[in-house]
């Protein structure tokens, strides 16, 4: 078994401390094999915000503990004009990770982290031509027995919002992304941006999309909650026999706890719901 932390919208200078500190003493206790963050490390991108995002990665990895991350529509300057156009992701990759394309491999694992994040637009994500080829070089020789996860910041596909009905916009170039992520055999996508926990079949949001089991991700740490949702992230498990277990871990107002549970088992095709294990 492999397990995650999946943690994202961070957003440090809208961030609440506490939880914060909560967030890292779960980490310390648990020691996921791997703490990705999807996105959003800031709340404007601003010096003092990155420092502080920094700083908590750095605590992370001095328990000994693997990260990736991915940016976000937050981490690039929304009111310095000049910076926004002329070097948007500078501050991300001077404190968080110089890395736009980050990569991890272990036994179990092959984790490929894609920027969605775009000068042009204030809040939506777009992935190009070039990225979608590294999707399918990253993962042509990943091993079989292997899972593959490709972590964004914006999910890939129209996510539920707000009223029962109401969906938001997909990624730009949504087909061939998709496309690209059935080609490489993606059996994961970790996605944030709307702070909302929600996991589901790609193939039950769109028709003909791959075999990818969708896990979004709440706030973990800042106090632009939604939809009546706590601080959450989510903790993942992924076993040999393509079986997929995700826990909302949820702030209770003092600590982190384990909430909710779903069990997913793919059977070479699609992923399917079933009943979680005894814990």
């Amino acid at each position: 078994m492999a397990r995650l932390a999946h943690l994202s919208d961070v957003h440090f200078g809208a961030h609440d401390p506490a939880v914060v500190a909560g967030a890292e003493a779960w980490l310390a206790r648990e020691r996921p094999d791997l703490v990705v963050i999807s996105g959003d490390f800031t709340q404007r991108a601003r010096v003092h915000q990155y420092r502080e995002a920094g700083a908590f990665l750095d605590r992370i990895e001095a328990m000994g503990l693997k990260t990736l991350g991915v940016p976000g529509n937050h981490d690039v300057p929304l009111y310095d004009v000049v910076q926004r156009f002329t070097r948007p992701l500078h501050r991300y990759r001077r404190y968080i990770e110089d890395d736009l394309c980050p990569w991890f491999e272990s036994d179990r694992l092959a984790v490929l982290g894609i920027n969605t994040a775009r000068s042009l637009t204030f809040k939506d994500g777009r992935i190009s031509h070039e990225q979608m080829a590294i999707i399918r070089v990253r993962f042509q020789d990943v091993p079989a027995d292997r899972t593959k996860i490709l972590v964004t910041h914006h999910p890939l596909f129209e996510m539920p919002i707000g009223e029962p009905g109401e969906l938001s916009e997909a990624v730009g170039r949504q087909r061939e992304a998709l496309d690209a992520v059935a080609d490489a055999g993606v059996h994961i996508l970790l996605a944030g941006h709307f702070h909302r926990s929600f996991t589901e079949s790609a193939r039950r949001m769109v028709k003909n999309a791959g075999p990818s089991l969708v896990i979004q991700a709440g706030t973990a740490t800042s106090t632009r909650l939604r939809n009546g949702e706590t601080q959450s992230f989510n903790l993942i498990d992924t076993h040999k026999d393509r079986e997929v277990e995700v826990q909302v871990i949820g702030w209770d107002g003092a600590a982190f706890v384990g909430g909710s549970r779903a069990r997913f088992v793919f059977d070479g095709d699609n992923w399917s719901a079933a009943e979680p294990a005894a814990a």
